[in-house]
Formats: structure tokens, C-alpha cells, sequence
């Protein structure tokens, strides 16, 4: 074994590393689609040089696809249509207790796995649910119906406020849910009726 091979192999991990320290710290399941392939092909390119491909050039195609995909990550944020179509969006697959088997058909998703992801997440009916969504990584967002949430420290003020007279029973808070962004754009993220 020569010490040029060695060297090669240190030379690996360590521009490897920052390559991928350049390209984001994400999980997989984190990842979109594009980023997931250029991370496949720099764990490709990077082994390239040890088997006798070439040590610089292996390198300079890595710190490309790296870059390429730093760009499309940027022009992501700078528009919205560009994210859509690199990205994808969430797909909502319950909606006011119901399921919207359109949106199931098209994501290949059956009722059975539906309720598998909702036990997990601490859910037994699907009525209990207002929104649901599939979103881009895979995983299941979800909100409940009002009266099925769990009550946080400001329901329990408000309780204690009502009950104390010191604002009126009937004064209620507009609705400001993420969940609506994806039924009505971004034009109009927050309507105050979603139904």
C-alpha cells in the first residue's frame, strides 16, 4: 500500500466532510427530492477517487453538484412557483373530520396507513381531526378541532379571565392557521373562515 493512497483516503473524508458541511445540516427525512439525489451522487463521486478515478477532478464535480444545489435552495426562497416545482407542497388528506380520497389516490396512501401515522401521533379518530396534511418530507401534519385540542397556558388565562369578569365571554381571537396556506395559496395565507 503506497502512502499516495493513504493520503487519498485522509484527502476523502476530510474534503468530503466539508463538502458536505457546505451542502446543510438536514436529516434525510428533511430533504427534498433534489437535494437527497446530490447527496447520492457526492457519496458516489467521493469513494471515486480511491478506486483510481482521478482525485481532483472527483473532487471539483463534487463542489459543483454542491453548489448547483446551494443554488436552487436559494432561488427556492426567492420564489415561490420555483419551490413548488423543485419541492412539491403538503396535500391535505383530512379535512374537517373527513377524508379527501382525491388527494389519498394521488399520494398512493390507503386509509389503514392513514390511521397508523394518526395512532402514532396520539390520534383515534379521524373525526377529530381538522386538518391533516402529507407534507413534502413524508410526514403527517395535523391540527385538531377546536374542542379536541389540549388546553395551553393562554386558554387557561382566558378561562380564568372570563371567570374573573375581566373580558367580556364572547370576544374570540381570529383564526391564524398554517393549514391554510396549503387549501388557499399564499395570496391569502390566513382567512378568518376555512370553511
Amino acid at each position: 500500500m503506497s502512502w499516495t493512497l493513504i493520503w487519498q483516503s485522509v484527502g476523502v473524508i476530510v474534503l468530503g466532510t466539508l463538502l458536505l458541511r457546505i451542502a446543510g445540516r438536514k436529516s434525510i427525512s428533511q430533504m427534498t427530492m433534489a437535494q437527497v439525489i446530490v447527496m447520492i451522487g457526492l457519496g458516489t463521486l467521493i469513494i471515486q477517487p480511491i478506486t483510481g478515478n482521478g482525485y481532483w477532478p472527483t473532487f471539483l464535480l463534487a463542489a459543483v453538484l454542491v453548489v448547483v444545489m446551494i443554488l436552487m435552495e436559494f432561488l427556492e426562497i426567492q420564489s415561490n412557483g420555483f419551490e413548488t416545482f423543485i419541492t412539491g407542497k403538503a396535500v391535505i388528506v383530512i379535512e374537517n373530520g373527513q377524508l379527501v380520497e382525491s388527494n389519498m389516490r394521488k399520494l398512493r396512501l390507503t386509509a389503514d396507513k392513514l390511521e397508523m401515522r394518526l395512532r402514532q401521533a396520539g390520534i383515534s379518530n379521524f373525526s377529530d381531526v381538522e386538518w391533516a396534511t402529507i407534507e413534502v418530507s413524508g410526514n403527517l401534519g395535523y391540527q385538531l378541532k377546536l374542542e379536541k385540542q389540549p388546553a395551553t397556558k393562554e386558554d387557561i388565562q382566558r378561562l380564568i379571565d372570563i371567570l374573573e369578569n375581566r373580558i367580556p365571554h364572547t370576544e374570540r381571537l381570529a383564526p391564524n392557521n398554517i393549514f391554510s396556506e396549503i387549501k388557499y395559496g399564499h395570496q391569502n395565507p390566513h382567512p378568518t373562515n376555512l370553511q
